[in-house]
């Protein structure tokens, strides 16, 4: 991989490989409408708090599940079960 000194360079919490941060999707922990913490998906790169960085591919999103890398990184969330959902939607995206 080959990144240039002026790209922003990000983890992605599911693969462990680092990234540009503009190929990575972050993730942000919200509360659901129970009061649950909940990881949710931050297209624009701009919700407040700690965020959590995944390459947009279902396979990647399984490897953090499996690890519990999600509930790691963004501490208190056990709920990831809306995210399996909208990963779907990136299927144009590299998998």
């Amino acid at each position: 991989m080959s990144v240039a000194s002026s790209e922003a360079v990000r983890t992605c919490i599911g693969c462990r490989k680092t990234d540009a941060r503009e190929k990575l999707v972050r993730l942000v922990k919200s509360a659901s409408e129970t009061g649950e913490p909940e990881a949710l998906v931050d297209l624009r790169r701009r919700m407040p708090g700690r965020g959590a960085w995944l390459h947009p591919s279902t396979k990647c999103l399984q490897l953090a599940l499996k690890r519990r890398a999600i509930g790691r990184a963004l501490p208190g969330v056990t709920s990831a079960g809306g995210l399996e959902a909208e990963f779907a939607g990136f299927s144009g995206q590299a998998d």
